[in-house]
């Protein structure tokens, strides 16, 4: 009789590693249902979890209670198998019911697919709080351009390209923001930087011709209109000289009449002392006369007097015309020395390479402001600011730009030249040197970085930085 219960014990065993495995392909099943429908299997494959771990603590103690001190081999498979099957239930809960950054951006995504925005920006915002990426900032931000939320968009934007500042999309998706709140100069210019980023992106060379249009035709508009108010201003002086002409000859006309009543008077001398009202009378008859109707050679006097100051004023509208179109290069350009002034008093270290090129050519032909927006970036960032994104020219500029203050800090410039060559792909940025560029450097190492002045303890660091250079000496 002792064999009956040790068989009867394997056949628990064996039906009980049955229902584990119909338990794990369970869980199998619904993990692959859960991948479409996260949001709504997530609560679901929790609760169902629980109840077959509860059901089979109930169906373990039943097993346990039948077996008794039968089969301990059997038992033992049937515990370790259990284990098994708890953990995957654990890890299934833990990962794939719980929402993180990546879920919540993927269901973002499916939301936009559907034009669902408002849900769209939702998700982005928790995947934001749970872990800031540029793609999720820059997915919000083109949510936000769809519903015409630009302010928004282009913040989002720019806090994408603040973690990331060679995201092109990000570029892209600011530049239209910054379109249609008007900001035709800067949306220019983030259209120009994606462009020198990807040369051969077709959308981007779209979005770049357009912007650079819409630039052209605000400058071009703001140009005329400074133009028309100061030939308005003109033409209302010369009106106003006009006016004060045409009145002195009434004056002077009136004065004549005057005269001419006197001669006649005078004439009649005689008369005058015997009738003296009647004289009177005469010339104020006269003077009405003349008011109302104007005599031949009055008249051809007073219509020559009119045409003459109209001629005038013609010819000094055109005058002035030419001399404001003269001036209105002159006008813009102190308009812009002034605005690079003011712009010199606060400048800050840039976070991008992005941010650096706007500065450096907002400030290009005066090297004494673009020597302190250099003052002002540590050498050891210039790595981690231009990553990728340092270009030939740039690099050949900042050059010249160390050499205007070479003599004033060696240690300062000697840093910015060893940190340059640390900025990636620096070897291919020297390869690409035009001829010219190349003699140019070969000189300025020469005669400025190398010269009798530079000091013994920078002149060895300089000769090995001129290989790195390229400078053959």
């Amino acid at each position: 009789m002792a064999p009956s219960p040790t068989k009867h014990g394997r056949d628990q065993a064996l039906d009980f590693q049955g229902f584990l495995n119909d338990l794990q392909d369970w869980e199998l099943s619904l993990k692959d249902k859960d991948k479409k429908m996260k949001s709504q299997v997530s609560n679901k494959a929790s609760s169902s979890s629980r109840t077959a771990a509860v059901g089979e603590e109930k169906r373990t103690a039943g097993v346990n209670s039948k077996v008794g001190g039968g089969s301990n081999t059997g038992w033992h498979n049937s515990s370790s198998n259990y284990k098994l099957s708890s953990s995957l239930s654990s890890t299934f809960s833990t990962d794939e019911s719980v929402p993180d950054a990546t879920s919540e951006k993927e269901l973002g995504n499916e939301f936009f697919k559907q034009k669902k925005y408002n849900e769209a920006i939702d998700c982005y915002s928790r995947s934001i709080a749970f872990s800031p990426t540029a793609v999720a900032y820059a997915n919000r931000g083109m949510a936000y351009l769809k519903i015409k939320r630009f302010r928004e968009a282009e913040e989002d934007c720019t806090e994408a390209l603040n973690l990331d500042d060679r995201y092109i999309k990000a570029y892209s998706r600011r530049a239209t923001a910054r379109k249609e709140l008007g900001k035709f100069k800067e949306s220019f210019e983030d259209t120009e930087f994606a462009l020198r980023l990807e040369p051969d992106n077709q959308e981007i060379k779209k979005q770049y011709a357009e912007a650079k249009a819409m630039y052209e035709k605000e400058i071009l508009k703001k140009a005329s209109g400074a133009l028309q108010r100061s030939v308005e201003r003109m033409q209302k002086g010369g009106k106003a000289e006009d006016g004060q002409h045409v009145t002195s000859t009434s004056s002077s006309g009136q004065k004549t009449g005057a005269s001419k009543i006197q001669d006649h008077s005078e004439k009649s001398n005689g008369s005058l002392a015997l009738k003296p009202a009647a004289i009177i009378e005469e010339v104020k008859t006269k003077r009405t006369v003349t008011d109302r109707k104007t005599e031949p050679k009055d008249y051809s006097l007073k219509n020559d007097t009119p045409i003459s100051a109209s001629e005038d004023l013609k010819r000094n509208a055109r005058n002035g015309k030419q001399k404001l179109r003269a001036s209105v290069q002159e006008l813009a350009n102190r308009a812009s020395s002034l605005a690079v002034l003011e712009a010199a008093k606060n400048i800050t270290q840039p976070k991008s390479a992005y941010q650096f090129e706007v500065a450096w050519k907002g400030f290009s032909g005066n090297r004494s402001l673009q020597a302190q927006l250099l003052k002002v970036t540590s050498p050891g960032s210039l790595p981690q600011i231009f990553k990728n994104a340092l270009s030939t020219p740039l690099l050949s500029d900042i050059i010249k730009c160390v050499a205007t203050f070479f003599s004033e800090d060696v240690e300062l410039a000697v840093g910015y030249l060893d940190n340059l060559t640390k900025v990636p792909r620096f070897d291919m940025l020297v390869m690409c040197l035009s001829s010219a560029e190349k003699s140019e450097l070969t000189k300025t190492w020469d005669e400025v970085f190398c010269g009798e002045a530079t000091p013994i303890e920078y002149a060895e660091i300089l000769d090995s930085l001129s290989l790195k250079y390229g400078v053959k000496r």
